[in-house]
């Protein structure tokens, strides 16, 4: 039925760092859609439904978390590695904490996820970029750098698990009035500066995600692996 295509009834879904933010939207939206969603994070915050605390930088703690999640539920379908970290400067140790969260924790939890997900021959990763996996910002290397790693692991593990029916795509948001970003849309001047990169002319909010998570996490994109999705207001096709 076409109007069953969007639905994730029965799906199992992981969300990194649901605990506000873009995370909390979209583990909200999969909710909506009919998943059971569960939210890894290092801290409790405004979306606590099956709130599960994780250093994502920690293996042991992935495999227990999978280990648990596949023996109630039986399997993993839906896999979201949202948590992110941002810091400027050029220190070595800005670049070692922005790796090990934004970059080597998302590989990790895939290959574990894409695992269970084998078993079954089906399953959705969605990696959520950003901008920056296109355009460099000032003094923030080490987050442009892994941002656009991810982009290219995703299209990596595309090729690779498609053999298994596993699909992988990355969303990549523009400017979204979160706490990560407070810093720039609470300053009056920098607020208009990135509305007026933007062709909608506005900031965008964490709900604009939903509706390109649960299309990717769906049967409605069960033909569409690799690919990039920016949720930028129209920032990256922005000239004159």
């Amino acid at each position: 039925m076409i109007d069953n295509i969007f639905s994730l009834e029965d799906k199992v879904a992981i969300v990194t760092g649901a605990s506000g933010g873009n995370g909390a939207a979209i583990a909200n939206g999969f909710r909506d859609y009919g998943a059971v969603v569960f939210n890894l994070d290092i801290k409790p915050g405004e979306n606590n439904d099956n709130f599960i605390e994780c250093d994502i930088t920690n293996k042991e703690s992935l495999e227990k978390i999978i280990e648990y999640i596949v023996s109630k539920y039986g399997t993993i379908d839906i896999l979201v590695n949202n948590a992110g970290v941002t810091y400027g400067g050029y220190s070595d140790e800005v670049w070692e904490k922005t790796y090990n969260v934004d970059l080597k924790a998302p590989y990790i939890l895939s290959k574990m996820v894409a695992e269970e997900m084998k078993k079954k021959s089906n399953g959705s990763i969605i990696n959520i970029t950003s901008l920056n996996s296109e355009l460099a910002f000032p003094d923030n290397p080490a987050y442009i750098t892994m941002k656009g790693g991810l982009k290219q692991l995703t299209k990596s593990l595309a090729y690779d698990l498609g053999k298994h029916n596993i699909r992988v795509n990355n969303v990549g948001p523009g400017y979204m009035k979160t706490n990560m970003t407070k810093k720039s849309w609470s300053d009056p001047k920098t607020y208009e500066e990135r509305k007026n990169k933007t062709v909608l002319q506005r900031w965008g909010k964490p709900s604009d995600l939903i509706g390109i998570t649960v299309f990717l996490a769906s049967d409605a994109s069960s033909y569409i692996t690799g690919q990039d999705i920016y949720v930028d207001g129209g920032w990256l096709i922005k000239g004159l």
